[in-house]
């Protein structure tokens, strides 16, 4: 990805690439992104292939997002 970054889903996809995983609350937190699963999908749409661990932390359940592989060429 050799352009800057400039909606939610390349932000996400960028972050993807480089720290390999992502919350909910860090999309919220980083990129001001509230439809992280929507985001998600889209990017599986596209070839990424990521796994969803769900996480039980403090009587609290979220999904952990981790990048397994993308596309040589994505879109995003």
């Amino acid at each position: 990805m050799s352009k800057a970054p400039s909606t939610k889903i390349d932000k996400v996809a960028n972050h993807l690439i480089a720290k390999k995983k992502i919350t909910s609350w860090e999309a919220i937190i980083r990129f001001r992104a509230t439809r992280l699963a929507d985001i998600i999908f889209n990017l599986r749409q596209e070839g990424w292939h990521i796994n969803t661990e769900m996480v039980k932390k403090n009587q609290t359940r979220y999904a952990v997002y981790r990048l397994l592989s993308y596309p040589d060429k994505p879109k995003f």
